[in-house]
């Protein structure tokens, strides 16, 4: 089970980040910064993203839970919204729960991107909480797959990071068709683990006697 979770929460993680996604927004929203700017744009938002998702991660249970919102719920809510994001990874098309057409007309006018657009919501959006809190849900209180949640995000934070540094070489070699590759293998494997995360709510509501 440890190994199957450890591969789940990994591979959600980094579909639900997109990397390599990022590179062509990276480059974007810093178009007019020096190099040292945006190293350090990068930076701090990669840092005001992981801030983010580790507030939400402590307190996210708290508030569903006071709330009253099920974990059968949750995971059906949390599925039909990572399956509509996958969508829009397959056809490489920017998605509604990152950012919309508005928002990036106001990060346009924003002279230091860190916090938004880059950290949120193009990182730290809410098909990100929202999977963060959906995975710390399964593990059910137990420590060791709480602990592999934080890690995988964790690494894939890092990935990311190491990919907005690198954006400006990595588009370069990659090239724009490249990125759209990888996106829509990347929602190819969102849109399989969402759906399994709808079929697994709906095995667990009271329909089917158990809880």
């Amino acid at each position: 089970m440890s190994t199957q979770f450890l591969a789940t929460a990994f591979a959600t993680a980094i579909t639900i980040i997109d990397p390599i996604g990022m590179i062509p927004l990276t480059l974007s929203a810093t178009a007019h910064a020096s190099p040292e700017r945006r190293n350090k744009i990068v930076d701090q938002a990669v840092l005001v993203a992981g801030g983010i998702m580790l507030f939400m991660g402590l307190v996210g249970q708290a508030l569903l839970s006071y709330l009253g919102i099920t974990l059968p719920a949750f995971l059906i809510a949390g599925g039909i919204l990572l399956f509509l994001i996958a969508i829009d990874m397959l056809f490489a098309r920017p998605t509604g729960a990152k950012g919309t057409e508005e928002e990036e007309r106001e990060a346009a006018q924003v002279q230091n991107p860190a916090v938004f657009p880059l950290a949120v919501p193009m990182i730290a959006g809410p098909g990100t909480i929202a999977t963060v809190l959906l995975l710390l849900n399964l593990t059910k209180g137990d420590r060791f797959e709480i602990a592999i949640v934080f890690g995988a995000y964790a690494a894939a934070l890092l990935i990311t990071w190491l990919c907005m540094r690198g954006a400006t070489l990595l588009q370069r070699y990659v090239g724009r068709t490249g990125i759209h590759v990888v996106t829509r293998l990347l929602g190819i494997i969102l849109a399989a683990l969402a759906v399994q995360f709808v079929l697994n709510g709906i095995v667990q509501t009271p329909l089917f006697g158990t809880r």
